[in-house]
């Protein structure tokens, strides 16, 4: 098949870019990789890209096809080129570019390595030279977590690393997870302290798109989330996005609603309501806020306070409750919704 490619080269020592083109045949069942390696073996042996595995394994090739991060190894070509679209290939986003298709790695391995990403189990070796066992369900937490390959994919694409590269990042904090979540680490609380720190989990602005972009089904986006859940769950609240997060469950659970009108108020106070009035007049001239904001309670506010009963009574609070929806999302993907229910669109 006919195959062509538009890639981003790039040269860190004296800060030259240029598009270039390349046009070229491929077996039909090449993948992205493949056709770079067919420019470099056959066309332009200058072209820098990283691989190793070529199986989805280690992570090495990522990069952007059409400004959104793919494993190059696992992005098939035919129906792109069968549709005669000429892809845009360029470097991951929010790491220093060194050459083409090739970033700088270390910022990103450093903060993996703050997240302290071994176990912390707290004793130095199990009672008479014995195992501690772990069931299968309970490292099912960790699960998707475990999936992991560091390919930076999901870093790539981070609107919150755009805006500030402090930010530790969805990566980083999905490895975090990894051991919040393990039932053999004693170091949860000390973690969650350091992760609530500044340029931490509520630092996140919730785009998704490292869900969207990871390669292989980790969503951190939703480990972040369990992250703040465990959090709130052990009582590391300081933070003013787990004051909101705190009050929306309040909301939901007192009258079916998320009282947007009241989130100030309830989580930074009523001196720093006063000093935002200018902003609530502003709402309330483009209808986003009500002048008087006087609760009403929703029809059915009896099926929010008996979801939260029941998840307090099954001790589902905190990353557990997530887990579940989790598995329970897992099966209406592969088995589809219950008889006589319809999945929602």
């Amino acid at each position: 098949m006919k195959v062509g490619l538009k890639v981003w080269r790039y040269d860190s020592s004296t800060g030259d870019r240029k598009l270039q083109e390349y046009e070229f045949d491929a077996p039909e069942e090449a993948t992205l990789l493949d056709c770079l390696d067919i420019v470099k073996d056959r066309h332009d042996g200058t072209l820098a890209y990283r691989k190793s595995c070529r199986m989805m394994i280690c992570g090495s090739c990522g990069m952007r096809m059409d400004g959104g991060a793919v494993l190059a190894c696992k992005t098939r070509m035919y129906e792109i080129a069968e549709a005669g679209h000429v892809p845009v290939i360029s470097a991951m986003g929010n790491l220093p570019i060194v050459k083409d298709l090739v970033v700088d790695m270390e910022p990103f391995w450093a903060k993996l390595k703050s997240m302290k990403p071994w176990l912390q189990p707290g004793y130095a070796e199990p009672p008479e030279n014995k195992e501690y066992l772990v069931t299968q369900e309970r490292m099912n937490h960790v699960h998707k977590e475990a999936l992991c390959i560091n390919c930076g994919c999901c870093v790539s694409e981070c609107n919150a690393m755009e805006s500030d590269p402090e930010f530790l990042g969805p990566q980083a904090l999905a490895k975090g997870f990894r051991f919040v979540g393990d039932p053999r680490d004693n170091a949860t609380v000390e973690r969650l302290e350091q992760y609530n720190e500044e340029h931490g989990i509520w630092d996140c602005t919730r785009c998704y798109f490292c869900n969207e972009r990871c390669p292989k089904g980790v969503d951190p986006r939703d480990s972040i989330a369990k992250l703040g859940a465990e959090s709130i769950k052990h009582g590391i609240d300081r933070d003013m996005g787990a004051k909101h997060a705190k009050w929306f469950v309040t909301s939901a659970k007192t009258t079916g609603w998320l009282r947007e009108e009241e989130l100030i108020p309830k989580t930074q106070g009523y001196i720093s309501t006063i000093k935002q009035m200018r902003f609530a007049m502003s709402l309330m001239k483009h209808g986003k806020a009500r002048p008087l904001p006087i609760p009403h309670t929703a029809k059915d506010v009896k099926e929010a306070r008996a979801l939260y009963d029941l998840v307090k009574e099954q001790g589902r609070d905190g990353a557990a409750g997530i887990v579940q929806g989790e598995k329970a999302l897992g099966r209406i993907e592969h088995h589809g919704p219950p008889p006589g229910k319809k999945e929602s669109s």
